[in-house]
């Protein structure tokens, strides 16, 4: 076999490996770590792109581990939605771990520093798992590496109370888990199979079961909750607000969207759509709490003074769309669902590397702390516009395509009463972060709230002050802005991908 057919595993040994090595790392010289993972994390990020190429030209890649044939064997599959998802995270790793370096050295530890970048990697080994794996128990152990790392990582925020958040969050998850492991319980013990592929197949003869059902609320609550769904988001709010500035940047941008991914597999893949709408009529909860947490999640964002919490809330109601786009269960709704995985990322990545950068440059993570920052630091700011522009859904940005196909997708399933709750969270939107925006450009900074500024030796040997943030914070934050112009223009490329991935689960899940 070539090294090409051996890319489904090496896309999660390659980080573990790297995740064990690091702390060696550290102890030879603490700088080489942030090298380090910035070379993995682009390797990481070349692979998951190597395999959306090859599954758009060649279809479903099954990879058996040790060569044992699956069911009885784990199996790792790469079909259209999971190798989306892997470039998304992968993606979003890499440019987050060459961002890190300055953010890490001013809010953590040194001491401290080779263990956020292990933890670091362990993270992104446990989501690529999450999302490659075929085996459900397999899924349960990788979701809660994930979970195990951000517990860790959440930890090491600068603030006492991050550690308050971390565990709390620890609690929850844990009870979020043991219903995921419980719901795999289930499902072994009256099929005999841990493959998910299989579970499809003798699952339907068994959906009067008392057992089937069971392991389908387990699920459900379970993911659920580590989703943060409304009404069990109230781990979110604090995990992001107190965590460093990397960390929030990364789970905002991917975390929550892998347990997203894990609810899709769960509700089309494992089981089927004609389960989720009749047997279990599931999807009109799910219509019912997504809603409201779209309307909730943006009305409680305006009450917010701290930047974190507002974008944190924020999340809150587009995790609702990412969940409504699902329950709605036809092609268009659930191509904007699974298109919004990719575009909040870019969004809320770019906004929180933001807030990064100006807690770095002045410490401070209140709104009122943004004053003036649009004539200090117009670069930063204008990638934080651009954020904005694209949640609020302007016209030519990502936020704007994930809009329109919802949308559409809810007049299509004949709940056009689905509309206006998206106009509304819109216009509050624009509301909420227009507080910030007139703050950017339409203030004075205050003299106690001025930047901390560096210095740093033109070409000609002078001396001259530099406001805005080092580059290797500056270029990763606005290539994700720019690229949130970009795919709103060029709608038809992450589109085209979405649509397929979406007819694949409506279809049979791959």
């Amino acid at each position: 076999m070539t090294l090409t057919e051996h890319l489904p595993i090496l896309i999660i040994i390659l980080p573990l490996f790297a995740a064990v090595i690091m702390p060696l790392t550290g102890v030879v010289n603490r700088s080489l770590c942030w090298y380090f993972t910035v070379v993995v994390t682009f390797l990481v990020f070349l692979i998951a792109l190597s395999l959306v190429c090859n599954v758009m030209e060649a279809g479903r890649i099954s990879y058996w581990l040790g060569g044992w044939k699956p069911p009885w064997g784990i199996e790792y599959v790469v079909d259209k939605v999971s190798a989306l998802v892997l470039l998304v995270v992968s993606f979003i790793a890499f440019a987050v771990a060459i961002y890190a370096r300055r953010s890490v050295e001013k809010e953590i530890a040194k001491s401290k520093v080779p263990l956020f970048y292990s933890v670091y990697l362990l993270f992104i080994t446990g989501s690529m798992g999450v999302t490659i794996t075929g085996d459900i128990f397999n899924l349960y152990v990788f979701l809660e590496i994930t979970s195990l790392s951000l517990y860790t990582l959440i930890a090491m925020g600068p603030k006492r109370r991050a550690l308050i958040a971390s565990f709390n969050y620890l609690i929850l998850g844990t009870i979020a888990g043991t219903f995921v492991l419980i719901g795999v319980g289930y499902l072994y013990m009256v099929t005999g199979t841990l493959n998910m592929a299989d579970l499809r197949v003798l699952l339907p003869e068994l959906y009067g079961s008392s057992a089937v059902l069971t392991a389908f609320a387990f699920f459900t609550v379970g993911l659920s909750l580590k989703l943060a769904l409304f009404p069990l988001h109230i781990w979110l709010p604090n995990a992001y607000s107190y965590a460093p500035s990397v960390v929030s940047a990364v789970v905002a941008a991917t975390a929550t969207k892998v347990s997203a991914y894990v609810l899709f597999r769960i509700l089309f893949t494992v089981f089927t759509v004609e389960f989720d709408t009749s047997v279990v009529p599931v999807t009109y909860l799910l219509i019912f709490f997504s809603s409201v947490a779209i309307i909730m999640g943006s009305v409680i964002a305006l009450s917010q003074t701290n930047i974190k919490r507002m974008l944190a809330y924020s999340s809150i109601g587009q995790i609702g769309y990412i969940v409504l786009g699902a329950a709605l269960t036809n092609e268009l709704a659930l191509t904007g669902s699974i298109i919004h995985i990719f575009n909040h990322a870019l969004m809320k990545g770019s906004l929180f590397l933001v807030v990064g950068i100006v807690v770095y440059k002045t410490g401070i993570d209140d709104i009122s702390g943004f004053k003036g920052l649009g004539r200090k630091m117009p670069i930063s700011m204008a990638a934080f516009t651009l954020g904005a522009l694209s949640m609020i859904g302007a016209p030519l940005t990502v936020g704007f395509v994930s809009k329109w196909y919802l949308a559409i997708g809810a007049i299509n399933a004949g709940m056009w009463f689905l509309v206006p709750v998206i106009l509304v969270s819109s216009i509050l939107t624009a509301v909420y972060f227009w507080r910030v925006v007139e703050k950017i450009y339409f203030h004075k900074a205050d003299e106690v709230e001025e930047i901390v500024t560096e210095y740093e030796v033109d070409g000609a040997g002078c001396a001259c002050k530099r406001f805005e943030a080092p580059l290797t914070m500056l270029i990763p934050t606005f290539v994700l802005s720019v690229l949130c112009i970009l795919f709103g223009i060029a709608a038809n490329i992450p589109a085209g991908i979405a649509s397929s991935a979406a007819k694949m689960l409506l279809g049979g899940g791959g």
